[in-house]
């Protein structure tokens, strides 16, 4: 069966459940109507329909390789990211100024999910332009917004992110990477990054690298890091890409999925690069994109969870197997039909999430609204985590639905499994996202959460007089978490807000899944309230399990020593 980009069920989630009606009545967003959505969620799916998906397969049988020094791409992404390219699809959300469309991000997180569906590997590229686009327009000089700039949001150029290096994973304040002055206002890099997605490729004129290094003599730690754009072209006085830069592509990674992503090892020798941002202000502007990143990750979980859906969803409806009634097929086996009920609703939930970040991402952007902030601060991790463990879960449910041919390699159902495992780790992992709910986010006493909770049980207070059960359970859930967040901000060891930070981010996640789909069943839509009741009833009683591990605390958790752990 063909993936078909879930378009519709995005449209109802903008205008039902996510609140993107608030984003469109601001004078900011105001042309971004009903109609121009429809529009560009309709020409983005048929983009998606015809052109990337079948590059899906492609790209896992014949990955990106390096081959005497150039990055080989897989067959046929090179017209395929020229059709994202020539789409606008790249600068839907980038400033009308340098070419962009100035649309919300609500819809640009809309589009990346239906590409992500389509072909995983190919959407991360224009992902990481996205992400340098938003890092340059808040942090870099005006003479590099108006070199740069346009060239990444039309496609010609693409961008990437250095962060890693072998001795700085996560702790990114160890990195080494050194920029020495070259007293012409230029910086000369040098060091070794890995992890580098779509560090190059043989298709766009230029890969613009934002790299983090040190200046001489800076502080140890985050606090010495500056940020520096460093083109593989040296661009000339007429702004085209001009001589090689001292940079290359040492080796690329052999991965266990996304394979038609080249994901890069990078070594800077003396390489010319221009600082963005102040001086050892580099986190600062690198978390601008990897916050516009993780928001993208979430996105990409889901659409790789939509893919692995309606795969197994075409293969239960097909396969024959014991003596059921009905068609015949193993969709009338109640354990299959529980899959794909959960798949579908849990599919629904986290992309509910995502585009309630987004919204409120938007709404920061209109008003610069204190408020907004807020809510989009508190709810990134959550939409991250939870969509790239939706997309884990369900992947790997598609392939239990498939059965022995799930782990066939030749149905395609493992290989949604594979290319989506690494979004719970790129961009933070999943557990450093918990932690930073508990901890930063948490810094304002749970005002934020709180808010946030008042609402999910206002909206259920509304729903009493059409679904009393579900509404019920919806409101009690609520306030559970907003109990076991009012004990979590009262915790003065953070260890002990660590020890439970993933069961309280899974919790959260599970209660705004309700939200939405009880949103959901107040549009008078029987398929839509059949699902929301299944959601409620049998996936949202989890929260009162995930709320009693996090008030255990952190005491029992660290007295298991590390011998306790050793294999005897």
């Amino acid at each position: 069966m063909p993936y078909r980009a879930p378009a519709a069920d995005y449209q109802f989630i903008l205008d039902h459940v996510a609140g993107f009606a608030e984003v469109t009545a601001t004078d900011r967003f105001a042309e971004a109507t009903s109609d121009v959505t429809s529009a560009i969620l309709s020409e983005a799916a048929k983009m998606c329909d015809d052109i990337l998906a079948p590059l899906q397969r492609a790209g896992d049988l014949h990955p990106a390789r390096l081959e005497n020094g150039v990055v080989r791409t897989s067959p046929g992404y090179a017209d395929g990211y020229k059709a994202i390219a020539e789409g606008g699809w790249i600068g839907m959300s980038a400033s009308e100024t340098y070419g962009g469309m100035g649309l919300p991000f609500a819809l640009s997180i809309a589009v990346n999910d239906l590409m992500s569906g389509a072909c995983l590997s190919l959407q991360l590229k224009p992902l990481m332009a996205q992400g340098q686009i938003e890092a340059l327009e808040h942090h870099a000089s005006d003479a590099i917004k108006d070199l740069y700039l346009p060239k990444l949001i039309s496609g010609e150029w693409s961008g990437t992110m250095n962060l890693t290096e072998p001795q700085a994973g996560s702790d990114v304040g160890a990195l080494s990477t050194k920029a020495e002055p070259n007293g012409d206002g230029t910086y000369a890099i040098t060091g070794q990054k890995i992890y580098i997605s779509w560090g190059d490729n043989d298709f766009t004129q230029n890969v613009c690298h934002l790299v983090l290094a040190r200046l001489p003599d800076s502080v140890p730690g985050t606090k010495g890091i500056s940020l520096f754009l460093v083109p593989k072209y040296i661009p000339d006085a007429d702004g085209n890409p001009g001589k090689q830069n001292d940079l290359r592509v040492v080796s690329l990674e052999h991965k266990m999925g996304l394979h038609g992503s080249p994901t890069a090892v990078m070594e800077y020798s003396g390489a010319t690069g221009w600082m963005v941002g102040p001086e050892n202000g580099g986190m600062a502007a690198m978390f601008t994109m990897m916050n516009n990143a993780r928001v993208g990750v979430s996105t990409q979980g889901i659409g790789a969870a939509e893919g692995a859906y309606q795969h197994a969803l075409a293969y239960a409806l097909d396969r024959k197997q014991g003596r059921v009634g009905g068609t015949g097929t193993i969709v009338e086996h109640a354990d299959v039909r529980r899959m794909l009920a959960e798949m579908k609703a849990e599919v629904f939930a986290a992309r509910s999430i995502s585009a309630m970040c987004a919204v409120a991402l938007d709404m920061t952007t209109a008003t610069g609204d204190a408020t907004h902030r807020a809510r989009a601060a508190l709810l990134t991790p959550i939409a991250k985590s939870f969509g790239s463990d939706t997309g884990i879960k369900v992947a790997s449910m598609g392939i239990q639905v498939h059965g022995g041919m799930g782990v066939i390699e030749e149905t395609g159902a493992a290989q949604y499994v594979r290319d989506v495992r690494v979004t719970a780790i790129y961009e933070g992992t999943n557990g450093i996202q918990a932690m930073d709910l508990v901890g930063r986010k948490m810094m304002d006493g749970g005002e934020a959460a709180q808010a946030l909770l008042d609402e999910i049980q206002s909206g259920a207070d509304a729903a009493k007089g059409t679904f009393p059960d579900l509404a019920e359970a919806v409101w009690q859930a609520a306030a559970d978490m907003s109990e076991a967040t009012d004990w979590l901000v009262s915790r003065t060891d953070m260890q002990d807000r660590f020890a439970g930070a993933v069961p309280y981010q899974s919790a959260f996640a599970r209660v705004l899944g309700a939200h939405a789909h009880l949103r959901a069943a107040m549009q008078d839509d029987p398929a839509r309230q059949r699902l929301a009741r299944f959601y409620i009833t049998r996936l949202l009683p989890e929260v009162t399990g995930l709320l009693a591990h996090v008030r255990t605390g952190a005491t029992d958790l660290m007295a298991v020593t590390p011998e306790d752990l050793a294999v005897a």
